[in-house]
């Protein structure tokens, strides 16, 4: 069987399902819950037919990863460089108060709970990073339990269903601004599926703010997993009383390279923007405007069908059986990061 006949069905019942919730979500006044939402809801509630379409799942575990990164690196046209770093210098001092709290508050409460340290700090990289991208990149590095992985991704996924609903209605109630909206929800959000639903359903704008936020936040699981990589070395050498062997961090495996994509679609609009100033070929800004417009429609649509796939793929009983003390560690974790986000950009005047 070749590669389109194994990903078609999945992708296609991705397709179709994105199709059902725009329409749901048109059907809100204001799209107050976007489509991103609506799919990923949907997708969860036919996880169980999913599951039993053999021909789907690989299609759906592809739209859920590869589809996800090819969108946010199309929404890369849609920006500039100048946007981005008026956007990026923000959240770099943001990102620093949250990724403390996140990792402090969460072995403080971890400690008052009785969590291991593996479980606890992978809720609290999910939560301060990037949701299960985060565990999954830290996991094996501290060589944590499958057990451990089940209880941190369900803790941040179900904050981040509620959050993506909330957020925009909390965002709306604060008068916040759309570039103070996307670096809140960009720092304070977990997964990068739900920074991009919670971004849109404030608006256009936002969403493309909390995703570049969301991108930046995403580069420092490389310096965190070289942490946690030496304090588990550190703590094995402890425990076998000696100081040998070391463990190999893969760098290039863990990098997020679709980043590195992203900007150069950033550098292809500044680039074609420079040359319709310039009359360059006949170019003019209307024209890139809408080659733009159609990236930026493609880029949307696929975002909506991977937040589906995910919704799929969830299931429900699963999540249930995780534990309610990694759920409430997560939630005061998530809940903290959530304040202390806000807090800064009040500090920092960008609300």
């Amino acid at each position: 069987m070749n590669v389109f006949s194994r990903l078609s069905g999945g992708i296609l019942a991705a397709a179709a399902l994105a199709a059902a919730a725009k329409f749901c979500s048109a059907l809100i006044p204001y799209e107050l819950i976007s489509a991103g939402v609506f799919a990923m809801l949907i997708g969860m509630i036919l996880h169980p037919l999913a599951e039993r379409l053999e021909f789907c799942r690989e299609g759906i575990a592809f739209t859920s990863k590869k589809v996800l990164k090819g969108s946010i690196v199309l929404m890369g046209i849609t920006l500039s460089f100048s946007q981005v770093l008026e956007v990026g210098k923000f959240s770099l001092i943001v990102m620093c108060f949250t990724l403390t709290a996140a990792f402090g508050f969460g072995n403080l409460f971890g400690r008052m709970f009785g969590m291991n340290w593996k479980l606890s700090n992978l809720i609290s990289a999910g939560t301060g990073i990037c949701g299960g991208s985060a565990i999954a990149a830290i996991s094996p590095t501290i060589d944590a339990d499958d057990s451990d992985i089940a209880y941190a991704i369900s803790a941040t996924f179900l904050f981040d269903i509620v959050m993506v609903i909330l957020f925009p209605i909390m965002g709306r109630a604060a008068g916040m601004s759309d570039m103070g909206f996307g670096l809140w929800a960009g720092t304070a959000v977990n997964d990068t599926s739900s920074v991009v639903a919670a971004g849109y359903a404030f608006s256009d704008l936002a969403g493309q703010f909390s995703t570049i936020v969301k991108l930046t936040r995403t580069l420092s699981i490389v310096p965190i997993v070289i942490l946690f990589a030496y304090i588990n070395e550190r703590m094995k050498a402890k425990s076998a009383g000696t100081a040998g062997g070391r463990i190999q961090v893969s760098v290039r495996r863990i990098f997020p390279w679709f980043i590195l994509l992203f900007l150069g679609m950033v550098a292809l609009r500044s680039l074609l923007d420079a040359m319709a100033v310039a009359g360059v070929w006949g170019m003019s800004a209307a024209g890139v405007g809408g080659f733009a417009a159609v990236l930026s429609s493609l880029s949307k649509f696929g975002m909506v069908m991977a937040l589906g796939a995910i919704g799929l793929k969830t299931d429900f009983k699963s999540v249930a059986k995780s534990g309610f003390i990694p759920m409430l560690h997560g939630f005061i974790i998530s809940a903290l990061v959530v304040i202390v986000s806000f807090g800064a950009q009040a500090m920092l005047g960008q609300l």
